[in-house]
């Protein structure tokens, strides 16, 4: 059942890093901290049991019944059984989104500043291996590029950049959510991992959440994809999340790469780490995101093979069953008419206006750098708001008022 990257490209990537040639993927680098907490342990040995094939009919029906969903329910949700039962969940889902967060819609746009990357991810269209254009926006052309965004009428931002210390230090990232500070009222980031420490200072230039994408849960198949970089190290990256609550960050996300290993136990891995770290810090703000594997520049044979509109369905909707608070983001590498039909039943989250580029909303010609994947989505902020509108849900810009 799990998608394989294709293997010929698999095969020749690892044939010219040697095994041998390679960092240990467990073990931390110097400057990392590590954290003394069990979470990880405890999500990667319930991954490693969960058997979603010994779920049955009766499983499914039992979990659509309860009225709270337990790990058990969860688990038959993401389960082969529960396909015939997709209207039911979706009807369950769409319940519990309107009861948590009625009619209302969060549209947001991410901002790419920087495409320089130091990790070498097969799957990746910025990894340090692929040639592409790279570029990095300075102070005035970020000022520049949040101004013009934030005339668009949008609230929040979403601020991106490689995975590189060198090109993108942390003062460089705090400097734009403090220039991002001035236009935006809510200020996450999807940046490469870092220290609890780290992670504080950004909330205090301006930060309120991050998003890490786990990509797979399966430690042997990180090993796999992830050939050179500090983004090699999989316990690093597992904890990320705890690291920015307990650097003040008010919200995480969490997310795996739906394609690049066994979507199903990758989804429930995802779910039970969000579900485990929301037991220990209740105060945090807990959001979820549903990626699908997209081609990327020079590699468009990278596809997600098994994971098709109904399976995506049956994860976003097992995701609001099981954790009804949570925000649920559809980003553009789904179409239009996918996106429209999750934020009826479940998503309560969109982006709008995106591009995966650097500097796109710039007039100036060599500060634009390549994007990380294709898009599936490019409608205007305009134009997603209308649409919004259009399925009877209510665009909103922001849901904070700071005083």
């Amino acid at each position: 059942m799990s998608t394989k990257v294709n293997e010929s490209i698999l095969n020749d990537e690892i044939r010219e890093h040697q095994k041998e040639n390679r960092i240990d993927h467990m073990k931390y680098l110097p400057g990392m901290e590590v954290l003394d907490s069990d979470i990880p342990d405890q999500v990667i040995t319930a991954m490693d049991a969960y058997d979603y094939d010994r779920y049955t009919d009766a499983d499914v029906k039992a979990a659509l019944s309860h009225e709270v969903c337990t790990v058990e329910d969860f688990k038959a949700l993401l389960s082969p059984a529960a396909l015939p039962h997709l209207e039911e969940m979706a009807k369950r889902a769409q319940q519990e989104t309107r009861k948590h967060f009625g009619n209302s819609v969060y549209m947001f746009t991410p901002s790419y500043i920087a495409n320089y990357c130091e990790n070498y991810c097969i799957y990746c269209g910025f990894n340090c291996h692929n040639h592409i254009h790279r570029a990095k926006l300075d102070a005035d052309q970020i000022d520049e590029e949040m101004k013009i965004i934030a005339e668009s009428g949008l609230e929040e931002i979403l601020i991106l950049t490689g995975e590189s210390r060198k090109m993108s230090d942390v003062a460089y990232i705090g400097e734009a959510c403090k220039i991002a500070k001035k236009y935006f009222k809510v200020i996450g980031l999807e940046v490469y991992p870092m220290n609890s420490d780290e992670y504080a200072y950004l909330h205090e230039c301006g930060a309120d959440y991050v998003t890490v994408f786990q990509e797979t849960y399966n430690s042997d198949k990180y090993e796999t994809l992830h050939l050179a970089g500090h983004k090699r190290i999989f316990p690093y990256r597992v904890n990320a999340q705890e690291r920015a609550i307990l650097g003040g960050m008010r919200g995480v996300g969490f997310a795996a790469l739906l394609g690049l290993d066994d979507f199903r136990k990758d989804a429930f891995a995802t779910g039970y780490h969000a579900y485990l770290i929301q037991k220990k810090y209740p105060h945090a703000e807990i959001a979820f995101s549903c990626p699908r594997l997209r081609p990327i520049i020079n590699n468009d044979k990278i596809n997600p093979m098994d994971v098709h509109e109904p399976q995506l369905l049956q994860v976003v909707s097992a995701y609001r069953i099981f954790m009804p608070f949570a925000s649920i983001t559809v980003s553009t590498r789904e179409c239009a008419r996918v996106r429209d039909n999750l934020i009826q039943i479940a998503a309560t989250k969109i982006s709008a206006g995106v591009s995966v580029g650097i500097g796109e909303h710039l007039e100036e010609e060599d500060a634009k750098g390549d994007g990380q994947f294709e898009i599936s989505d490019g409608r205007s902020v305009d134009e997603v708001y209308q649409a919004i509108l259009n399925v009877g849900m209510q665009p909103v810009m922001s849901d904070y008022i700071y005083v």
